[in-house]
């Protein structure tokens, strides 16, 4: 079976044509558990994400603030495993129709199995995989398997990247460029740096695949910032942060619902450049 690159390279269209970035909402898969996961990865697309990203929780995070570790530390702690992601990509696809990406760090799907990981990942309806910690110099086993299967291989390019590693690492990509804001880890912050702004220009100079801005956006008028020169915001710590901060799982349901409207209300109030 082959995944969904088509479907997300046509979300990521459509709020082109609408004049507008695309809502990239991203959670960790098995949080606050697995059933509540998938409600909340539901919540989210429901309210106005375009696309989602779910996280595979790994021990070692080292992208990851934390905000994000904590959700990945429960995650962990409640048992998650490969299997339970997958089954949150298929649930999370079916439901809504929407592009439903895997965010993973390298070493658990290589001891999973690359073979194996891509042909669950399409089966499941997965339209790709964003792949933060992957050196694209050692990702052809990885871009060759994805191809066969329909997937995307998202990687990330941060502000320190230079002309020649955005050239290759945009090169190797597809689906489109998760470009860092600024260099440190995930996490809510009052501000979004004037780096976000210049790397984006440097990564539309290099390739003519969509450019998605995530780390640091928490907020509608951040989301609406980032919107006036991104084709996509991405945005994870602020709804895992809703959901921590929740006295339930229900209260948490309703925060993510509230929070993904107000950023899709974010991305659609600048026209984009």
């Amino acid at each position: 079976m082959s995944g969904n690159i088509q479907l997300l390279a046509g979300a990521l269209a459509r709020a082109k044509r609408e004049n507008r970035a695309a809502l990239i909402g991203g959670l960790p898969a098995g949080f606050p558990t697995v059933d509540g996961g998938i409600a909340a990865i539901r919540a989210v697309l429901d309210n106005g994400a375009d696309v989602v990203e779910i996280g595979l929780p790994h021990t070692d995070p080292v992208l990851d603030g934390p905000v994000i570790q904590t959700a990945v530390d429960i995650a962990l702690r409640g048992g998650v495993r490969i299997g339970h992601v997958i089954r949150t990509v298929r649930e999370a696809h079916q439901a809504t129709g929407k592009p439903v990406l895997v965010m993973s760090y390298w070493n658990p799907i290589v001891r999973y199995g690359i073979e194996r990981f891509t042909g669950e990942l399409a089966e499941a309806g997965g339209a790709g995989c964003i792949l933060p910690d992957l050196p694209v110099q050692e990702s052809a086993p990885w871009r060759r398997a994805a191809a066969a299967r329909g997937l995307a291989t998202i990687f990330v390019v941060a502000p320190s990247s230079t002309g020649e590693r955005l050239r290759e690492i945009t090169a190797a990509g597809s689906g489109f460029v998760y470009a860092a804001s600024l260099m440190g880890v995930t996490g809510t912050r009052a501000s979004v740096d004037d780096a976000a702004g210049v790397l984006a220009g440097r990564v539309r100079a290099a390739t003519e695949l969509p450019v998605c801005v995530g780390i640091g956006i928490s907020t509608a008028a951040q989301a609406a910032h980032v919107a006036g020169f991104a084709d996509g915001v991405i945005v994870e710590s602020a709804l895992v942060k809703a959901i921590l901060d929740a006295p339930d799982e229900a209260a948490g349901l309703a925060a993510v619902a509230k929070l993904t409207a107000e950023l899709a209300d974010g991305v659609r109030r600048v026209p984009v450049g």
